[in-house]
């Protein structure tokens, strides 16, 4: 990896780092800001013996989750509580042996199916709405999203108990991942026992994911879900067989999590964004119409939708639900002129790579020419990086930008949203990147034509 050299990072020292890491628990968004153009795209921040080190250039980005990925694992000990040993946080040959097993269900074709699952679900999420009335976008967001991965996932309907269902994940998610923020030793985050509004949550989803499957083992023939390929599953080339029933539940909590979190996060921003922009607003609108027209779109719109996919491409960029990356180097690790021990956690600077105007001139505008394709084609590729790259790019990815372009065409068929006012929207780093205090939203009804 390059020459070696036993100098740490520059970064924080003395009070200034315990400082870093009270605010990497009460501002990480401000830090991971900060930090930067304090010390430059490789930072140290230690506590005792614990280093933690930030990365914030593309360079960095495709080394960690490209080229040297096999010197980085990962791990979150409250999260694995939530999600046990599922594809989120599993390693080596194990996570890839689950990967060549789940791939199959995001293939292209397959994912055209659950194009109409999309569109019932914003047609009957938007309809309850009342124009004029103010409504929490964000959770409304969330509660969509749940439906449409417990019918893709599960090929069962949560539409009846979204509303408490999405409570109980927020509560328990924001209760117990703060820990994981803090540089402490793993022995003294193990200390803190789990909430017991966390417990509540994950019974909650067990007891959902359980009975799915005593339904499909009941019916087996009946069902064209994820769900229904997981539990028919067989490893040909490891020569394992298939999942076991621990194994099928922590893959199916991690898709559930991982397929409602963070889209439902994306389609919050994304609609912030229209709000805050009319003329963007209007030419999605006007896109959809010549388009579409009144009719349901469908999968096969969305290469047409250029510029709806710019629009939310811009979003992710200025609001990106996995804010930051975190991996643990297995092995010494060097980076430039410095080396970090084994075991130092790394952080691979989202927020910072996607504000940075190296990559992107007057960075916190939104501006959706930037995601054109000719734009692209001139940036290095890991100065976007919204769902990873390389061997861990989110497998849902592409069941993602389905969901976020053909749920907003619905919506925006029928309705114009704008923020409540009195409400200032401030980004707070949770598990995935979310509006605090929701996002209070008014619904408007389009006029004809």
């Amino acid at each position: 990896m390059g020459r070696t050299s036993s100098q740490l990072p520059p970064g924080p020292r003395g009070l200034a780092a315990l400082r870093a890491a009270i605010r990497m628990y009460q501002d990480p968004l401000r830090l991971l800001q900060d930090l930067p153009l304090r010390h430059g795209d490789v930072v140290h921040l230690g506590a005792g013996r614990t280093h933690v080190c930030i990365l914030s250039h593309p360079d960095q980005m495709r080394d960690v989750l490209v080229t040297h990925n096999k010197n980085f694992v990962k791990a979150s000990p409250h999260l694995a509580r939530l999600v046990g040993d599922g594809l989120f946080l599993s390693n080596g040959e194990f996570h890839m042996r689950q990967r060549r097993l789940l791939q199959p269900g995001f293939h292209r074709d397959r994912l055209t199916g659950y194009g109409p699952v999309m569109t019932g679900a914003a047609e009957q999420r938007s309809s309850r709405w009342q124009p004029g009335v103010p409504f929490n976008l964000h959770r409304e967001m969330l509660e969509l999203t749940q439906v449409v991965v417990a019918k893709a996932l599960l090929g069962t309907d949560l539409e009846v108990e979204a509303d408490h269902f999405a409570q109980a994940m927020t509560t328990a998610l924001e209760a117990d991942l703060l820990l994981d923020r803090l540089p402490l030793p793993g022995a003294i985050k193990r200390l803190f026992s789990p909430s017991k509004r966390f417990l509540q949550a994950r019974a909650q989803l067990d007891d959902t994911i359980r009975r799915a499957v005593d339904e499909h083992r009941r019916d087996p023939e009946a069902r064209n879900d994820l769900l229904t390929m997981l539990l028919r599953a067989r490893d040909t080339e490891g020569g394992t067989g298939g999942l076991t029933d621990a194994q099928v539940r922590d893959e199916a909590v991690t898709l559930f999590m991982a397929g409602h979190e963070t889209t439902g996060a994306a389609l919050t921003w994304t609609w912030y964004v229209l709000a805050q922009h009319p003329e963007a607003e209007a030419k999605v609108h006007a896109e959809v119409e010549a388009v579409v027209g009144n009719r349901r779109p469908e999968a096969a719109d969305i290469p047409r939708l250029e510029y709806l996919r710019q629009v939310v491409s811009e979003s992710l960029r200025l609001y990106p639900p996995f804010w930051v990356l975190r991996r643990i180097a297995v092995d010494e690790y060097q980076v430039g002129d410095y080396t970090v021990p084994a075991g130092t956690v790394i952080l691979l600077n989202t927020w910072a790579l996607h504000h940075d105007p190296r990559w992107y001139p007057e960075p916190w505008r939104f501006d959706p020419a930037r995601m054109s394709a000719e734009a692209i084609a001139g940036r290095d590729r890991y100065t976007y990086v919204p769902f990873a790259a390389g061997p861990r790019e989110c497998i849902g990815e592409h069941f993602a930008w389905m969901e976020l372009i053909l749920v907003i065409a619905t919506v925006c068929q029928r309705w114009r949203l704008r923020l409540a006012p009195g409400h200032a929207v401030t980004p707070v780093a949770a598990v995935s990147l979310r509006p605090r205090g929701g996002m209070p939203m008014i619904a408007e009804l389009r006029k004809p034509g």
